[in-house]
């Protein structure tokens, strides 16, 4: 069924609503949904975004779901806008989780990020632990590393789970496979750049959401497996444009005060070394299309950093001390 706008009322403390974008990938979605469904502690709302896909085959796969809503967008807008439309039919829900549609919760997986919030209201948003489905007994992802270059990463990700980490620190922000943002919190700083189209929109969510001051957590407890660019493929054409493109435009707009100034040289350093590193893998014209598009967009760009530096409530300092350093880091996996 087609989704209705709920407004009116305040979100009750309590309610949450599962948003999961889909875009020519109905082979995953119905074993996520089954996973979604199978929770110990149910959603209150599950909205499922067509971005463009099989139209027919989608909505037979949402109708064995009770209770679960379609979300028609008229063509594949992208994740970022996919999501904000998304939101801003939820506003009886007072958590918003994102879900990638190819992954599966473990049974657990709501229930212990929505007790982590429970435990730390001074959290506005959460990130999930992220296994490989198709490589068991290793790490995804526990949480997204933001290094002072503008470059960033999933840590742990390859490593064993025995060897995984457990703490917040270390980490910026969440990876949007698997995240909960408390609602007012997310209309606070905007929610996704919708220029983002794909790619890096959840770093870059993560760092404005630091610098307004929400903090955020990482719940081990949480657990999905995630297959990760299942869609878009890791190299694609796709995906190396928007990610190039937008982790520029990631850097220009969060990097605060002094800082921006301080690490410029590493990452005018990082974009050399990776217009480099695609060129030599065949990716030449998409790396070098998204810098030049990267560099077209800072006008628009900086006037959304004045807004971003204008909301910021956490002291430079203390950002910094969330970032990682260093040259081995920057060159880590080159």
């Amino acid at each position: 069924m087609t989704i209705p706008v709920r407004s009116g009322s305040p979100p009750s403390a309590d309610r949450v609503a599962v948003i999961l974008v889909n875009y020519h990938s109905e082979q995953y979605l119905a074993p996520c949904l089954a996973g979604v469904a199978g929770q110990s502690r149910r959603p209150d709302r599950v909205i499922v975004v067509d971005n463009g896909s099989q139209r027919d085959r989608l909505a037979q796969i949402v109708q064995g779901y009770p209770g679960c809503e379609l979300l028609p967008m008229p063509g594949n807008v992208g994740f970022a806008v996919a999501n904000n439309r998304a939101v801003e039919t939820v506003n009886d829900c007072r958590w918003i989780v994102l879900l990638n549609v190819d992954t599966i919760p473990h049974p657990n997986w709501l229930k212990a990020l929505l007790d982590a919030a429970e435990r730390n209201p001074d959290c506005a948003f959460f990130g999930s632990l992220l296994l490989m489905a198709n490589s068991p007994g290793l790490i995804d992802g526990t949480g997204d590393v933001y290094h002072c270059s503008g470059r960033h990463w999933r840590r742990d990700h390859g490593a064993l789970e025995l060897q995984m980490h457990l703490a917040t620190e270390g980490t910026a922000a969440p990876c949007a496979a698997a995240a909960m943002y408390r609602h007012d919190a997310w209309l606070d700083v905007g929610g996704f750049d919708e220029a983002f189209v794909s790619y890096d929109e959840d770093m870059d969510l993560g760092l404005r959401l630091c610098l307004a001051g929400h903090k955020y957590r990482h719940v081990p407890e949480s657990v999905v497996k995630h297959i990760g660019s299942a869609v878009t493929g890791r190299h694609s054409d796709y995906s190396v444009y928007h990610g190039q493109r937008n982790v520029v435009w990631t850097y220009v707009k969060n990097m605060p005060g002094f800082m921006f100034w301080k690490y410029l040289p590493q990452h005018l350093l990082f974009n050399l070394l990776t217009v480099v590193w695609f060129i030599v893998r065949g990716r030449g014209t998409s790396v070098l299309r998204a810098k030049w598009d990267a560099l077209r967009g800072l006008p628009r760009v900086w006037k959304q950093r004045r807004l971003v530096q204008q909301k910021r409530r956490l002291p430079v300092r203390a950002f910094d001390a969330q970032l990682s350093h260093g040259i081995r880091q920057l060159l880590r996996g080159a």
